[in-house]
């Protein structure tokens, strides 16, 4: 017996959770930043909102949510029915810690005349404080259907809100925040890069700085980088993201080369979103048999968070999920 986890040695570990997968009648949802082990496993692997609205037209009663805690959150303001777990609820985001609830609605207060558009990596009570949630890949629709004179607070990271900026030449207020995987690509490491691969493209993800964006043959989201990758007519593709996505990029074009843009150090291990990381198999395995942490929600706090998620449902429903790899055979 493990005395610290309680789980006896030599578990089948992979048995158990199909075991309890089984007996919760539960979905696993593997976020494409997971480990190949836990892609592999889940019943839908995809970028976060998808694997949300997914897991809400099961008739599953159980959501195990391989993620990160406002992704679980996510599954609950559209699935309140359902009980959600989160492996480890240590398992947080840097762009959510960087926009306290409080400071933002201070934020929005001092600025009466603006809209507010927030990221999806916010926490829900940031999400209940917004007017139209958007995700990398339904921003740029979104803000098409916003007139130009409509003045916007864009939050809570600065690098997509600054590239939306910067693309579609809308004046936005940007709160300061950034994902702490995507600030860790080096311009150096990956120009050197660039060298050794003559020709190769580069994808990148909009979290990404400007001094990386600026050296992206594509740009988009998760799901958008793994469709490139499947799409594009080379066979070597520099990648801009969480390296995790390489998985399914092997799996889907196996014949091709992917290389993960380095940090500042020449390797790509810095770019391991360490939250993601903090999800395991042992501890999805006891999420399932004692169903905890469980994500819970005030009801008026899910409603007003929903408003915003369904405002962007609305008006860019058909960018949600592009790519997604789908169910696991």
């Amino acid at each position: 017996m493990n005395a610290i986890t309680g789980i006896p040695q030599g578990t089948d570990l992979r048995a158990e959770i199909d075991r309890l997968r089984k007996e919760r009648n539960a979905v696993i949802l593997g976020h494409y930043y997971q480990s190949p082990e836990i892609q592999d496993l889940s019943d839908f692997v995809g970028d976060s909102l998808e694997l949300s609205r997914k897991a809400a037209e099961t008739d599953a009663d159980v959501i195990a949510f391989c993620g990160v805690r406002f992704m679980a959150e996510t599954a609950k303001i559209l699935s309140p029915q359902k009980i959600v777990v989160l492996p480890d609820m240590d398992a947080g985001c840097s762009l959510e810690d960087s926009c306290p609830p409080a400071q933002f609605k201070a934020f929005r207060e001092a600025h009466p005349d603006h809209i507010a558009l927030s990221y999806i990596n916010c926490s829900a009570e940031v999400k209940a404080l917004s007017d139209i949630i958007v995700t990398s890949s339904s921003a740029e629709k979104i803000l098409a259907q916003i007139p130009k004179e409509q003045k916007i607070i864009f939050g809570p990271d600065k690098h997509l809100g600054g590239y939306l900026k910067r693309k579609l030449g809308r004046d936005m207020l940007l709160w300061p925040g950034v994902c702490i995987v995507h600030e860790a690509f080096s311009e150096t490491e990956l120009l050197k890069l660039k060298v050794q691969h003559p020709g190769a493209p580069v994808a990148a993800h909009p979290e990404c700085p400007p001094y990386i964006v600026d050296h992206a043959d594509y740009v988009g989201s998760t799901s958008g980088i793994l469709d490139f990758a499947k799409t594009m007519p080379g066979d070597t593709l520099i990648v801009a993201t969480e390296p995790h996505i390489i998985h399914q990029m092997e799996k889907a074009v196996p014949h091709k080369n992917f290389i993960g843009a380095p940090g500042a150090d020449g390797n790509c291990n810095c770019n391991i979103c360490p939250y993601m990381a903090l999800n395991t198999m042992e501890k999805l395995y006891l999420s399932l048999r004692d169903l905890q942490p469980r994500i819970e929600m005030d009801e008026t706090l899910r409603l007003q968070a929903k408003k915003s998620l369904d405002r962007m449902l609305e008006m860019a429903s058909g960018t949600v999920g592009q790519g997604d790899v789908g169910a696991r055979p």
